[in-house]
């Protein structure tokens, strides 16, 4: 079963945009756990434009799935996980004024620091993700040095997915390949929607996650919170069977 992590951050932008506490990202996360979310991720940056850091801790308190906190691994973002204690964290390499992720790790060019906070962020209980773009050497580099799993960056796949799909998930299917076979856990995650997630679940079946935020949050503005969760999980367990 290929799970559903959804990530809170676009909430969290609008509730930034008026300055109060509506909506509430935490009662959010909650809700999102009670339509059928089998995780929730959070990516708070230094700026604090979405999530905040103090909204990190307060979901700790409520989350009842798997808590995944993505993040540059800072100073601030390592003590937060050491703090929070998630079941997961995803390493990847933005730059603090990135508006989004837009590239995975190179894991043999920066095996040296990703291997040292791997081994920190296992001390904390977490099992350590890290963001690769869909090249087989960054994720042999991942298992190389000690991570649980990599996330493969889909933005490319879901950018090519309507001109030719089949060519499109070519790079992604050779590097999950190469995960399963030196051992490393699967996900996915950027620009994932309803056109192209059955198709890549599909052609990886072994998915373990899938984060999916601003298409997700972008969907329910038509069709309601608990009702687009369902049919991004309709697209999982259709294409797996």
């Amino acid at each position: 079963m290929t799970r559903l992590s959804v990530n809170i951050n676009k909430i969290a932008t609008l509730r930034n945009a008026r300055g109060a506490n509506n909506p509430n990202v935490v009662q959010a996360a909650i809700d999102c756990e009670r339509f059928g979310a089998q995780g929730i991720t959070v990516h708070p940056r230094p700026d604090e434009r979405h999530i905040r850091y103090v909204d990190v801790i307060a979901l700790k308190a409520v989350v009842t799935t798997e808590f995944n906190i993505e993040g540059y691994p800072d100073e601030r973002y390592l003590s937060l996980v050491k703090q929070v204690r998630p079941q997961q964290a995803t390493l990847v390499p933005d730059a603090p004024d990135a508006i989004t992720s837009n590239s995975g790790w190179d894991t043999i060019r920066h095996a040296g620091l990703l291997r040292d906070l791997i081994a920190l962020l296992h001390e904390s209980g977490a099992r350590v993700s890290i963001f690769v773009d869909p090249i087989p050497a960054m994720v042999e580099g991942a298992a190389r040095i000690g991570a649980d799993r990599v996330e493969l960056y889909t933005e490319p796949y879901a950018s090519a997915f309507h001109h030719d799909r089949d060519k499109a998930i070519q790079a992604y299917v050779e590097a999950a390949q190469v995960a399963r076979q030196v051992g490393l856990g699967l996900n996915a995650g950027h620009d994932l929607d309803l056109h192209n997630l059955a198709f890549l679940k599909q052609s990886i079946p072994w998915l373990d996650e899938v984060s999916i935020g601003h298409a997700l949050i972008c969907d329910a503005l038509y069709l309601g919170l608990e009702n687009t969760i369902q049919l991004y999980l309709r697209q999982l367990q259709q294409a797996a069977s």
